[in-house]
């Protein structure tokens, strides 16, 4: 029957009583396989990290402008990953960092929630950001 209809006969299970067969375009089939897999690919949702970068003593309206980029980035759907770079003596303020980090993340609650708690990393104290899921 495949040869007269000039397709392939594929056997879909060979373990079964008796053993199921199928005729169709193989290469069609082939075809179709890969388009979904592209499209599949395509649909999948792609993680962005923005970064955020201020020193220990930012000042308060420079925080309040980062903040709100940070805001905008997590409402886009993007993570965010707020760093503050330490140079020279200003390490000795690792704690005033992490505060300042920890009030970002507070300002930022409705947007985002923590992933990880301020971690020190050399002269880099870091903390990422992912976007609240919306309703």
């Amino acid at each position: 029957m495949a040869e007269e209809l000039e397709l392939d006969l594929v056997e879909i299970s060979a373990k079964a009583d008796p053993p199921v067969c199928k005729i169709l375009d193989y290469q069609k089939y082939l075809y179709q396989q890969r388009k979904k897999a592209k499209e599949m690919k395509a649909n999948a949702a792609k993680i962005v990290i923005k970064e955020i970068r201020f020193g220990p003593n930012t000042d308060e309206h420079d925080f309040q402008f980062k903040l709100k980029h940070a805001a905008g980035f997590l409402q886009e759907g993007s993570k965010v990953k707020a760093s503050i770079f330490f140079r020279g003596r200003s390490i000795q303020f690792a704690e005033q960092g992490e505060k300042q980090l920890l009030r970002f993340a507070v300002e930022l609650e409705e947007f985002g929630r923590p992933e990880n708690m301020p971690t020190l990393e050399g002269k880099r104290m870091t903390m990422m950001l992912a976007p609240v899921k919306k309703k």
